[in-house]
């Protein structure tokens, strides 16, 4: 389960801050009532997993949703916890606060409402950016070579997770942006859908989906949260996607559009496998979900690859996480002669709260010379 290892890992600042955020609870009842409400911070994440994979209707929908909240209210609780520790620790140090001070009832009080406010802010703030859906450009050069074409508009876009967390209009904007940027083409980098989303509510995501205009069509690949990339293929036909699984063709004779599997949902072919009948005779661009071993894509002579996957870390501070799991977590990096972009998603995964990185769209323009 994902995350799960980062909560172990912070497990024993949980214990420390629940023990540190008791003690400023005067009666017993208030004390039971924090334990209870901890608790439930603590278990919230995992239960609304659990549900996330039922049906997603009827009572199970508001315990879900908070359960996605729990986990990032957890993490800003524990990290201001700790850190006022740290402030009021180096504060006695020095002599700015005394002892008897601080076990007065009304510094307790200010402890109290720090540790209740900080955390609730944070999270109301990272829910209003994770609605809030940003455009980033990008300007790179890549060789002609026959191409007939001198520049193209990519518009690039991953990570949606459409499930029952995810609001009404999110595909709406989407659309809507991206018709208004005018792209040559629309190219989607994975995770579209939840492994276990039911067919029969995802017209609504279609019907939308149906509305994108490009010159040279919308093209996606399949993400690790896609887990059945057969059967979630009539889903991309109806919103009128070409889903690429490990296949490569030429667009109108302008340029190779070559699409990769997730290596998590099943096999797939090694880049130059995929790319061995193609010639050296127009630009190479590479859809591969996940940005693992850029190197490859460089000896296999691609000339942009666009991913997603890392959602930038998309809680402070996770993203230092991915920083060292991945050569490139968000942005754009060129390495040998290939050009290299992931984006930090449409759409965050599990709790719908982002803070780091922005919801974006990313837009390509592509000069060829």
């Amino acid at each position: 389960m994902y995350l799960i290892k980062e909560l172990l890992l912070l497990s024993p600042l949980v214990i420390y801050s629940f023990f540190r955020i008791r003690k400023l609870f005067a009666g017993r009842v208030a004390r039971y009532v924090f334990t209870a409400c901890f608790a439930f911070l603590v278990l919230g994440y995992p239960l609304a997993e659990s549900l996330s994979h039922g049906s997603g209707t009827g009572w199970t929908r508001l315990p879900m949703i908070a359960g996605y909240y729990a986990l990032p209210l957890l993490l800003y609780l524990v990290l201001t916890v700790v850190l006022s520790d740290l402030v009021i620790g180096v504060m006695r140090l020095v002599g700015i606060v005394s002892r008897a001070a601080l076990r007065s009832s009304a510094f307790m009080i200010v402890r109290l409402s720090i540790y209740m406010a900080i955390p609730v802010g944070i999270v109301v703030f990272g829910a209003v950016k994770n609605n809030s859906l940003e455009v980033n450009e990008y300007f790179i050069e890549i060789p002609r070579k026959s191409s007939s074409i001198r520049q193209l508009k990519i518009v690039f876009a991953s990570d949606f997770h459409l499930g029952d967390v995810t609001s009404d209009r999110l595909v709406e904007r989407f659309v809507d942006k991206v018709n208004a940027l005018n792209p040559d083409v629309v190219l989607i980098g994975g995770d579209v859908l939840e492994g276990d989303r039911r067919d029969a509510s995802l017209e609504k995501y279609e019907l939308q989906f149906r509305r994108l205009r490009a010159k040279y069509g919308v093209y996606a690949v399949p993400g690790n949260h896609e887990m059945h990339g057969e059967s979630r293929k009539g889903f991309f036909d109806r919103s009128g996607i070409r889903l690429l699984q490990d296949s490569v063709f030429s667009v109108e004779g302008r340029f190779y559009l070559a699409g990769r599997n997730d290596g998590r949902a099943g096999s797939r072919k090694s880049i130059q496998d995929l790319l061995q009948n193609t010639q050296d005779d127009l630009p190479v661009i590479l859809l591969d979900h996940r940005p693992i071993n850029l190197e490859e894509a460089c000896n296999a002579h691609v000339d942009i690859q666009l991913s997603g996957h890392t959602h930038n870390g998309q809680l402070f501070p996770v993203n230092y996480v991915t920083d060292r799991r991945y050569e490139l977590s968000w942005g754009y990096l060129k390495k040998g002669s290939t050009h290299f972009i992931v984006t930090s998603g449409t759409q965050v995964w599990g709790p719908p709260v982002r803070t780091s990185g922005n919801s974006e769209i990313a837009v390509i323009n592509v000069a060829l010379k």
